[in-house]
């Protein structure tokens, strides 16, 4: 009996002695357990390797030997083992910034080393965002310095990359496919329903990656991907999270979020919400008076009235509100499998489509009320994550997602009683099956996809005096249908250290159907069916040449098929012309080159240049149209021109994008980047022209200060000018949304804006950032924009994390 109890005393303390010889490595920033990590000593003559809950025996270590932890994403890192021990086993690694040592998952769908890709990618962290404290995620893009963001609105954003914009760049969530079969070659606004509040990183590929992402990626492809939830990783449930709230005087902004995680061993759930309120943006004090907002339409005894606004820098209308919603589930159930679903749900308030507001009609305001409807996106997504070491795949991805989208447009003009409304939904299921497989020296990833989109569309007119109302023209053919069926490969090879190659291919075929009611439309035509398919290919080569340059190639072609929008849709482009469905159809092509050096003349300056060309064949663009020989209708009770998309152009584009970052010293940092495209579109008579998302020259430039719990970061954003002889000419028609020259035309002024922002962490808990924004109180509006920038904005945040 004694031998028996001293059997289990002698086993405990084994036991406990064991344990004590553990350690785990976490991400000082998210706590996540961080597998892979190489652990050795001076003479690498003992090592260990972490496992996927981050732990490792260093049992073979001495009590006073130095350990050296190192991963491909973090920091180098040396501890003493008693050290470890006092810290009750856990070693937190902390990401280095070196963005040639970073990871990122855009380019094949799973982890990849930046300095492996031979593509630019613009990385942002959680931390970042933070930093920025941007009111919408178009924001976020634009505070890069990278991506050109035009407003048509206060609720809006549309991102421009490379001369491209719209239909033609490519958004994914978490890896799902956002664009649908309505995204247009208009301004879009789809990317505000992404709360930055609840994004854990963005990565932005510049340029083609049609390879991986099919269709519409051919100027970039912008991916967010959203927090994700923590395991305890022990017997004990752990609760964590984070609340936050912001304050912005420019439009009395109102902002409260929060998210909480509760974490067990095996289990892990985030839930994440956001509300945010905006009024009326105010602009800045010195600039074009063509800004001002001099009058404004309001209801008085049943009628129209144009009244003075007391203060014309107020932009009247443009507030609304909008809320998000996330939530998160992630189980474990071995140590080889991983499942997890995702719901996200963002919804606005109806927001004005404000350069609609100001348009003059024989010196008169046109439009009474030009509104979209409550913009509602909501998205589910389950994905079961494998490992295996197989001689198919080591890791495998199953990717399963519904959405549903829904937007409206609503218009009445000045004087008229009837408001014209129509309403869109689309229903999106995709699936994706990515997998990898690793060999000694190269890496080949391969997958299939499917999509298929769903469009109701509905349009009726209303009397607001009466009530009546009476069925009209949809926007779009009801109960439309897009497809898209692909499969594609991505080989890495690794030729020797400081060289790699990667090259793509990939298949995909669209089937587009549409079916035109009779009894609403008088075409020649009654449906459209689209069968098409295309084939993209990339390959190019990242060369480290020595320690101190470094050099990128990548040749790669992209398409973007028609989707519904090009093919059905029905509106007003411009004042008298209306678009019409043109079911011929086919896809636009685009064969681009990109150029990058890396160049590092010493340990604390760092210099990047990128050179790109892109040439798009069969471009779709809105051209004069003609319908049974009728070149012009009425529509809207208004006689309109008719136009219609086609394959009718040609398109290039080339441009640089540079940057340097100098570390004066540890504390202090100087970080610029500039971008200049330029871009050609062919016209109806065989000349060319300024292509329309092309932006003017852009970039900024910070000046960072940080020690210890204090950071400031003083820095200026500028845009160059476009005289009237530069903007494309669908541009130059409109001269509401411009400054006015010397000799009456339409042009686009150069602007700048000098901002502060002070950071302090009052504790590992609470963060507290204060941002002074034009301070120089500068009246702006970006390039095409149909509302000025915010004049000179205080925006106050707290953050508190627990």
């Amino acid at each position: 009996m004694q031998n028996s109890i001293l059997g289990v005393i002698l086993l405990f303390f084994m036991l406990q002695s064991s344990y004590a010889q553990q350690v785990q490595v976490l991400d000082e920033e998210t706590h996540e357990p961080l597998a892979g990590v190489a652990l050795y000593n001076t003479n690498k003559s003992k090592s260990a390797l972490t496992n996927f809950k981050g732990i490792a025996n260093i049992s073979i270590f001495d009590r006073e030997e130095l350990i050296h932890f190192k991963h491909v994403n973090f920091g180098e890192h040396s501890i003493r083992k008693s050290q470890i021990l006092q810290d009750k086993n856990k070693v937190y690694l902390k990401n280095d910034g070196n963005e040639l040592e970073q990871v990122v998952l855009s380019v094949a769908k799973f982890e990849m080393d930046k300095d492996e890709v031979p593509q630019k990618i613009l990385s942002l962290s959680a931390k970042d965002i933070i930093m920025a404290s941007p009111q919408t995620s178009a924001d976020l893009l634009e505070s890069s310095g990278q991506v050109f963001v035009q407003k048509s609105q206060l609720g809006g954003g549309s991102p421009m990359i490379r001369g491209f914009a719209t239909n033609r760049l490519l958004i994914t969530v978490d890896g799902v496919r956002m664009n649908t079969a309505i995204f247009r070659s208009g301004n879009l606004q789809n990317i505000i329903s992404i709360d930055p509040l609840a994004i854990g990183d963005t990565e932005v590929i510049l340029g083609p990656g049609s390879v991986v992402y099919g269709s519409d990626a051919i100027g970039g492809v912008m991916n967010f991907y959203t927090l994700k939830p923590r395991f305890s990783f022990g017997d004990d449930t752990s609760v964590s999270g984070s609340a936050y709230a912001r304050y912005a005087t420019a439009n009395n902004e109102k902002t409260i979020h929060a998210d909480v995680n509760i974490g067990r061993e095996n289990w892990a759930f985030l839930s994440s919400v956001s509300f945010s309120d905006f009024d009326d943006l105010k602009m800045g004090a010195h600039g074009p008076d063509e800004y001002l907002r001099n009058e404004y339409v309001v209801r008085r005894d049943g009628q129209d009235v144009a009244i003075s606004n007391d203060d014309p820098r107020v932009q009247k209308p443009t507030g609304y509100e909008q809320i998000n919603l996330l939530q998160k589930v992630k189980f474990m159930p071995h140590k080889d499998w991983d499942l997890n679903l995702g719901l996200i749900y963002s919804a606005t308030s109806n927001f004005p489509r404000f350069d609609r507001l100001y348009r003059k009609r024989d010196g008169a305001l046109r439009s009474a009320q030009w509104y979209y409807g409550p913009q509602e996106w909501f998205m589910g997504n389950f994905k079961i994550n494998k490992k295996g070491d197989g001689a198919l795949y080591d890791k495998a991805q199953m990717t399963a997602a519904y959405q549903f989208f829904e937007e409206s447009r609503h218009n009445r003009d000045f004087g008229e009683d009837w408001l014209y409304n129509t309403t869109e939904n689309v229903d999106a299921y995709s699936l994706n099956l990515d997998f990898e497989k690793t060999f000694s020296d190269s890496r080949l990833f391969y997958g299939a996809e499917y999509v298929f989109n769903k469009v109701n569309s509905t349009g009726f007119a209303e009397n607001i005096l009466t009530d009546e109302e009476q069925v009209t023209a949809s926007r779009y053919p009801d109960d439309a249908t897009w497809q898209s069926i692909a499969a594609y490969t991505t080989y890495q090879w690794k030729i020797q250290e400081d060289l790699s190659f990667q090259s793509g291919l990939r298949y995909n075929h669209i089937l587009v159907n549409a079916d035109f009611d009779e009894n609403l439309y008088d075409f020649p035509f009654k449906k459209a069916n689209i069968n098409t398919g295309a084939l993209t290919g990339s390959a190019g080569i990242n060369w480290q040449q020595n320690r101190f340059i470094g050099w990128r190639l990548n040749l790669s072609t992209a398409f973007r098929a028609p989707n519904i929008d090009d093919v059905g849709k029905i509106f007003d482009s411009e004042p008298g012309a209306v678009v019409v469905p043109n079911p011929d159809l086919k896809p636009e092509y685009a064969y681009s080159s990109e150029l990058g050096f890396d160049w590092k003349p010493a340990e604390n300056i760092s210099f990047i240049a990128t050179a790109f060309y892109t040439y798009l064949n069969d471009a779709m663009v809105r051209r004069d149209f003609n319908l049974n020989g009728e070149t012009e209708i009425d529509y809207q009770g208004e006689p309109s021109r008719v136009q219609a998309i086609q394959n009718a152009s040609k398109a290039f584009v080339y441009g640089f994008e540079t940057g340097v970052e100098i570390d004066f010293s540890v504390a202090l940092r100087l970080t610029s980047q500039i971008s200049l495209t330029e871009g050609k579109e062919e016209q109806e008579d065989g000349s060319t022209a300024a292509l329309r998302h092309a932006a003017p020259i852009f970039g900024n430039t910070h000046l960072i200060w940080h020690k210890k719990k204090l950071k400031f970061d003083l820095f200026a954003e500028y845009n160059g000018q476009f005289d009237y002889e530069d903007l494309a000419p669908s541009e130059q028609g409109k001269t509401y949304l411009y400054a006015i020259d010397d000799n009456g035309n339409p042009y686009s002024p150069s602007w700048y804006s000098l901002n502060f922002t002070g950071q302090y962490e009052f504790s590992k808990k609470l963060l507290a950032t204060a941002s002074l924004e034009n301070i120089t109180n500068q009246r702006y509006r970006t390039y095409s924009s149909g509302i000025a920038a915010a004049g000179r904005n205080l925006v106050l945040s707290l953050r508190y994390s627990f």
